[in-house]
């Protein structure tokens, strides 16, 4: 019965942490699909300082207010967006979201998670956790940020001059675009947390840097597939934008393992007390 009612407190447990995260990212989803910005110039002694509030509206929302500004600064000016199937346009803001909510949520995702998982951390994994999670943030940011403002709109172009040396109208469809926006963009964000994974589980002694170094190999061709899987369409081109930075952060997450491991081992241990 210890087992059972063990299970059943953790059981317990997560239910009330995404309880706590469902009353928070609900409420901000809907806000999302069923209120507009509003924007407004205020006036502040000479300078005019641009706000915004919210106004309802069910189909001209945030999520659509986004997907514009999205296709506006990614795709080229002669890029024509197509509604293929009925309900790609529902779909769309769905996912756009889906997307900002977590994103704006994310603060309370993270207390959350680390509230539940906490308690059952041994003292050194807690603090290797809270050493780690400013650096994974930043780096989670800087990579969604690269991916956002340079990466992904330079795939498109990239992309559009191939169809326009073709001759082919430049037309892609409305889910098509933001799937691969979406992706693309986060891949970027996933892909800079991969030095923070490899540090870590070398801090914590379940990888030793060697391995990570002996292995090399079988990271780039990981990479390689995580490209391919990841990126919606079928060129090479985008694979290989995804593929080539993700080695290079592997390579850099081993060196700082490595570096870690060789000033641990050659730190004086302490007899007695």
């Amino acid at each position: 019965m210890g087992d059972l009612d063990r299970i059943l407190g953790i059981l317990g447990e997560a239910r009330r942490r995404l309880f706590r995260l469902a009353v928070v990212l609900g409420p901000l989803f809907g806000f999302l699909v069923t209120f507009r910005l509003q924007p407004v110039a205020v006036a502040v002694g000479p300078l005019s300082v641009p706000l915004a509030y919210p106004v309802p509206n069910l189909f001209d929302n945030v999520t659509a207010q986004v997907f514009r500004a999205l296709a506006a600064f990614m795709l080229p000016s002669n890029a024509v967006l197509l509604n293929v199937g009925v309900g790609d346009s529902v779909v769309v803001q769905m996912e756009i979201g889906l997307l900002l909510t977590l994103i704006l949520g994310m603060p309370w995702i993270i207390h959350e998670v680390g509230a539940f998982l906490v308690p059952a951390l041994r003292r050194n994994e807690r603090e290797l956790l809270r050493r780690v999670g400013i650096p994974a943030t930043v780096l989670f940011t800087v990579g969604t940020l690269l991916g956002l403002l340079f990466i992904t709109p330079l795939t498109f172009r990239l992309l559009f001059q191939y169809i326009a040396a073709l001759g082919l109208a430049p037309v892609i469809g409305v889910q098509q675009f933001v799937t691969f926006a979406l992706l693309y963009t986060l891949a970027f964000g996933v892909v800079f947390e991969l030095p923070v994974f490899v540090y870590t589980l070398t801090r914590l002694g379940i990888v030793r840097a060697e391995v990570w170094r002996r292995h090399w190999r079988i990271a780039v061709i990981g990479s390689l597939v995580f490209g391919m899987i990841i990126t919606p369409d079928n060129s090479g081109i985008t694979m290989l934008l995804i593929a080539l930075p993700m080695i290079a952060l592997y390579l850099g997450g081993a060196w700082f393992a490595e570096r870690w491991e060789t000033t641990r081992l050659r730190r004086p241990r302490v007899v007695g007390g």
